[in-house]
């Protein structure tokens, strides 16, 4: 691992160059593991590196309060849902998309009284519940435009074929949904790690019923995004946070365990047990995804998806939202 990082190191001291030091570069994440390039970056000090000697970090605990911040002028590099950067491309954000971070990374989790419906068909759990329980099962998930909820609607509208009214759902931030699933507050949600890997071992009766290749296929998720100034003034900072993004990648899918302390820093508060934290990496990992490419056609039906429910009310020109020529110019010899 050490030897890794000093190749990359040095690689980054060669490639950036004598490039201008961007020493107040603020960045916006927030702390969940689909964003755990971030975290793996941030702990190598491939920023300082690159010549970014003193980046200002933002946690959010929802995209849409990124899309706010992007929207007032604020970040310079955000790492947030697709969902969310398409809204703030559309609504005037000058925003490329330079890399992927995860596909498939929402899980429908219940608790006690509901996850036993999902034993038979899943397409009358919730009716089946409220039947038999006299109340509509109460499901927690982001706001209205992020990945989560538009999964959540995809889930319902297109692979159950059921309406989403049959439901009541409460829109949240991580914590909040957390916090709701760890007290019984909501009978469910649908969210993403740590959350799925804190609530299911401090709760017993807590079961993921579906996984996100059964919820939205191919969904593309949380994404780097960074300021079309950035591009224009320093590329090559750019292409070196492209670089250490893939491989921090390649190390969240080959490597849990050495990614885990730098990703446990950021995630819960930085308080969560070490086997909390590489649990969820370890249940991620195959989803862990660099190659903006990857994501393009995911991307196009997530936002016809959305175009249709509303949420998205401005046209998206993907061509304009994605930026891939910073990681198209990496080679396996990079």
């Amino acid at each position: 691992m050490r030897g890794t990082l000093a190749l990359l190191f040095s690689f980054l001291l060669i490639f950036t160059g004598p490039a201008r030091a961007a020493d107040s570069l603020e960045i916006g994440y927030m702390p969940i593991i689909p964003v755990s390039q971030a975290f793996v970056v941030l702990e190598n000090s491939v920023l300082q590196q690159a010549g970014v000697t003193d980046p200002k970090l933002v946690q959010f605990q929802n995209g849409p309060a990124i899309v706010q911040a992007l929207l007032a002028g604020q970040l310079d590099v955000a790492y947030l849902g697709i969902g969310p950067a398409m809204v703030a491309r559309a609504k005037g954000a000058d925003i490329k998309v330079v890399a992927s971070n995860i596909v498939e990374q929402i899980s429908m989790l219940t608790l006690g009284e509901l996850a036993p419906y999902f034993e038979g068909d899943a397409r009358t759990a919730f009716e089946r519940f409220t039947a038999e329980k006299g109340r509509k099962p109460v499901i927690a998930t982001f706001p209205v435009g992020s990945v989560p909820e538009t999964v959540l609607q995809y889930w319902m509208r297109k692979q159950l074929q059921i309406d989403p009214a049959s439901i009541e759902i409460v829109y949240q931030g991580a914590a909040q949904v957390q916090q709701s699933l760890m007290t019984g507050a909501v009978d469910g949600a649908a969210i993403l790690e740590p959350v799925v890997s804190i609530v299911t071992q401090r709760r017993d009766d807590a079961r993921v019923v579906a996984r996100g290749s059964e919820m939205f296929p191919h969904q593309p998720g949380a994404v780097l995004a960074v300021r079309e100034a950035l591009i224009a003034e320093q590329p090559e900072l750019v292409q070196a946070l492209v670089k250490a993004h893939a491989d921090a990648t390649t190390l969240l899918k080959d490597n849990p365990a050495a990614a885990a302390p730098a990703v446990g820093k950021y995630v819960g508060g930085g308080r969560l047990p070490a086997e909390v934290v590489e649990k969820a990496l370890r249940s991620s990992a195959a989803n862990f995804e660099a190659d903006p490419n990857a994501i393009v056609d995911g991307t196009r039906e997530m936002r016809d998806f959305q175009a249709e429910l509303g949420t998205l009310k401005a046209e998206v020109d993907l061509d304009a939202l994605f930026d891939t020529r910073f990681y198209d110019q990496l080679t396996p010899a990079n």
